[in-house]
């Protein structure tokens, strides 16, 4: 039996849930551990609940309106050059802010060390690619140690922030799921995101009256305000009801899906080339899936149920839809095939695990 931990600043999109329901499949002991709660309610294992990080509001707008001042930025509207790109302070106050916040974590840390026994694990994952503590010592002892070390990367953490330089020194396996950052590092693989999808009871039929959502945690990276300006407009012309998701939980947000027929997931390439959990999920509810793909993508996406919108076309292809509805159902029927062959969480599973094998990690 091989021991397997993961560590995330959060359950982001439900992943972990996934990997350790997989790991445990397979006879194995895995255990996670997020840094604060999702904001969107995610199951956590072990949560440390860590000062001076998270989601809330006053934090998320204090650090936002820091990033913008020293900038001249949102910090994740400003992507980072460099192959790979790699994070460093701007300033000597950033500098003094993590060393402090790191000694400030440190004992809740290292009693959650020795607590769980977190140096007797065989295999570690650092979701983000970041360790307990931001300059170090937690990741480097496991390197001594000769523990196998996995940086798994899922978009702005390497886009905007770029890789943490000793992590990305000590990393065994660089792992993503998005396309764009195979251009972003000279060593890293992909592998698709997990889920659940038996779990999701599939639509059988479409609505009378069809019935277009786009959910949104970001507006700025999907080009919210484009897809709901388009949308309102033809509502108005077409017969179908436009539902926006925004500011509901996952369990809200995934049953006002699982009502709809289509879903539109971004016209923007600023959050990355392909799709994340919103269109996973949709397409394993049945729903027709839209969203905005390079062409570099169609590698990575053999045979997808995808319709590839744009700004420019969004328009028209939600009229094509509207007015064939056999269509909409068809793609939903599909695209629900489709994402349990590749994204069941056995299915990745799998395809992980051929990775330990090739490097010999598993026991």
């Amino acid at each position: 039996m091989n021991k397997i931990l993961y560590i995330s600043p959060q359950n982001t999109a439900g992943t972990l849930t996934y990997w350790k329901k997989f790991h445990e499949e397979m006879g194995n002991e895995c255990r996670y551990i997020t840094f604060y709660r999702s904001k969107s309610n995610y199951p956590d294992d072990i949560c440390l609940n860590l000062p001076f990080v998270g989601t809330n509001k006053l934090f998320s707008k204090i650090r936002e309106s820091y990033y913008k001042f020293v900038t001249g930025n949102i910090v994740e509207q400003k992507h980072k050059e460099g192959f790979p790109p790699k994070w460093s302070p701007n300033n000597l106050f950033e500098t003094i802010f993590f060393r402090i916040r790191d000694f400030i974590w440190y004992p809740i840390i290292n009693n959650i060390i020795k607590k769980h026994k977190l140096y007797d694990y065989d295999i570690y994952h650092f979701e983000w690619g970041e360790d307990l503590f931001r300059f170090g010592g937690f990741a480097s002892k496991l390197k001594k140690k000769g523990k196998p070390i996995i940086c798994h990367y899922h978009g702005t953490d390497m886009r905007n922030r770029g890789v943490i330089p000793h992590m990305d020194e000590i990393s065994d396996l660089n792992l993503t799921n998005e396309p764009d950052l195979m251009l972003k590092h000279p060593s890293i693989e992909y592998l698709f995101l997990p889920f659940d999808v038996t779990s999701i009871t599939p639509r059988t039929k479409l609505n009378s009256k069809l019935k277009i959502c786009h959910a949104t945690t970001n507006r700025w990276n999907k080009g919210s305000d484009f897809i709901i300006n388009i949308c309102e407009k033809l509502e108005k012309e077409l017969n179908f009801e436009f539902v926006l998701i925004e500011g509901k939980t996952h369990s809200e947000a995934l049953k006002i899906k699982s009502e709809c027929d289509i879903n539109i997931d971004h016209v923007s390439t600023e959050a990355g080339w392909g799709y994340g959990m919103n269109s996973i999920e949709a397409m394993a509810q049945g729903l027709c899936p839209m969203v905005h793909l390079v062409a570099d993508c169609e590698h990575y996406f053999p045979n997808h149920p995808f319709i590839n919108i744009s700004a420019a076309t969004l328009k028209t292809k939600i009229e094509f839809l509207i007015e064939n509805p056999k269509v909409v159902f068809e793609k939903g029927q599909y695209a629900r095939k489709w994402v349990l062959k590749h994204h069941h969480y056995s299915s990745v599973g799998k395809k992980l695990y051929s990775k330990y094998n090739n490097r010999g990690w598993l026991l």
